[in-house]
């Protein structure tokens, strides 16, 4: 079913805020997470682990599982569909691997932040840098893929698309024609 378009445009603006606020907050724990690798200040590395729980926890978790649960609804809801171009499945795949591994993370994440508080010298602890590299990229690709879309049906979207201008063919085709 396609959405009318106000409430095409509100979920697009919402699912736009939503993974550009998923984007700034890794950004934000990027930032963080480098502090915790080259910082000497014991108490600058004991804060950046604190923030870094808290950016998981009240953002980038709850704007990850928005983005994800809004960019379904958006597919679902306009001609691009789910699954009929290949940019939007593999934009999916990477939205959701990204939210998996995310909330495998979060406990982690959660851990060391309660860690650092106690800690006699929290830079002796692992840091999360490669996650939030690896997220960072997968963010950026997806972001790439919304504003370019590279054209490409799905074999579903292909069967779809051919359906459709079938339909629209037998539509449109004279009466003496179709009786035939």
């Amino acid at each position: 079913m396609i959405m009318p378009p106000a409430l095409r445009k509100t979920v697009l603006f919402t699912h736009v805020i939503t993974s550009v606020g998923w984007l700034g907050a890794v950004l934000a724990y990027l930032a963080l997470d480098l502090t915790t690798v080259a910082s000497q200040d014991t108490a600058t590395v004991r804060g950046a682990y604190t923030g870094m729980g808290l950016i998981v926890g009240y953002a980038i978790v709850p704007l990850a599982l928005a983005s994800l649960l809004i960019g379904i609804i958006n597919a679902l809801g306009t001609t691009w569909g789910l699954l009929r171009h290949w940019w939007v499945v593999v934009k999916l795949i990477l939205t959701l691997v990204a939210t998996l591994i995310l909330l495998q993370e979060t406990s982690s994440v959660s851990y060391l932040a309660d860690l650092a508080e106690t800690a006699p010298d929290p830079r002796t602890l692992s840091s999360t840098l490669p996650h939030s590299i690896g997220g960072l990229l997968i963010l950026l690709t997806t972001a790439l893929l919304s504003v370019f879309k590279p054209r490409g049906l799905t074999r579903y979207g292909w069967r779809k698309q051919q359906r459709r201008i079938h339909r629209r063919d037998r539509d449109t085709a004279p009466a003496s024609l179709i009786s035939e």
